[in-house]
């Protein structure tokens, strides 16, 4: 039996992740915050033959991520995969850093960063427990410094300040992670998706949830001699083609 916890998993790419892992016949425990939707994605799941299971968990909340660690310790003593999917944005778009509250970057923060490192925390000692667990933070391009600064991206234009920037400390967290972990069986890696049609963006994206969830999946499943410490998925290039592969930090 293979273990996974994908956080944010009631919708979108965390959504279409657990249902691409739970057609491997992996078990797939939904992280997520509204109860009703949880259940229903587990309802969904189960019924195209997943062995889904609904994990009540708010990423924000200490109380709420350790018992969900604690469930899955008493369940199922190991956690083989970790996908930190659930993020969030806020303020107008593309809005200006000059503009931005520091209430709205706390908290967009809270989940995008601090929970990330909350539940990384929690479930690292379910983790170890597996012969070589994968942990996957689902960042984005957004985040890459690199991207932002060069003018032929097309994120050189943009000068939103709370969700790009929580996606670079998420890039940092990666590599930080990576490190200590670098001498163990457990890989790390940062997931970008691409450009998705989902909730968080009104679904203006050209890539689908399940197009995103792939990159997720591929990092999921990475083999004993693949990458960790790595922001890996896909590729955006100027004549519109795509790709995948490592981008720059």
């Amino acid at each position: 039996m293979t273990v996974a916890l994908i956080t944010g998993a009631n919708k979108g790419i965390g959504l279409a992740t657990a249902r691409q892992l739970g057609a491997r016949g992996w078990t797939v425990l939904i992280g997520a915050r509204d109860e009703a939707r949880g259940r229903q994605a587990e309802h969904d799941l189960t019924a195209g033959g997943a062995d889904a299971r609904f994990v009540p968990l708010d990423v924000t909340d200490a109380e709420s991520v350790a018992r969900a660690a604690s469930w899955i310790e008493a369940e199922f003593g190991v956690l083989d995969v970790l996908v930190n999917n659930a993020g969030i944005t806020r303020g107008g778009w593309p809005g200006t850093p000059s503009a931005t509250a520091v209430d709205t970057l706390r908290e967009v923060y809270e989940t995008n960063v601090f929970g990330v490192v909350a539940v990384t925390n929690a479930m690292l000692p379910l983790l170890r427990q597996a012969p070589a667990a994968r942990i996957v933070n689902v960042s984005s391009e957004l985040g890459s410094i690199t991207a932002n600064m060069n003018p032929d991206s097309p994120m050189f234009t943009m000068a939103s300040l709370p969700y790009p920037s929580s996606k670079t400390a998420l890039n940092m967290i990666t590599a930080m992670y990576a490190k200590e972990l670098r001498d163990t069986p457990v890989k790390v890696n940062a997931a970008n998706p691409g450009f998705c049609a989902t909730d968080l963006n009104q679904h203006r994206g050209f890539r689908t949830a399940d197009e995103g969830a792939e990159v997720s999946v591929h990092l999921a499943t990475l083999p004993a001699d693949g990458p960790s410490g790595q922001l890996w998925g896909y590729l955006w290039t100027a004549d519109g083609s795509g790709g995948f592969g490592a981008l720059p930090w």
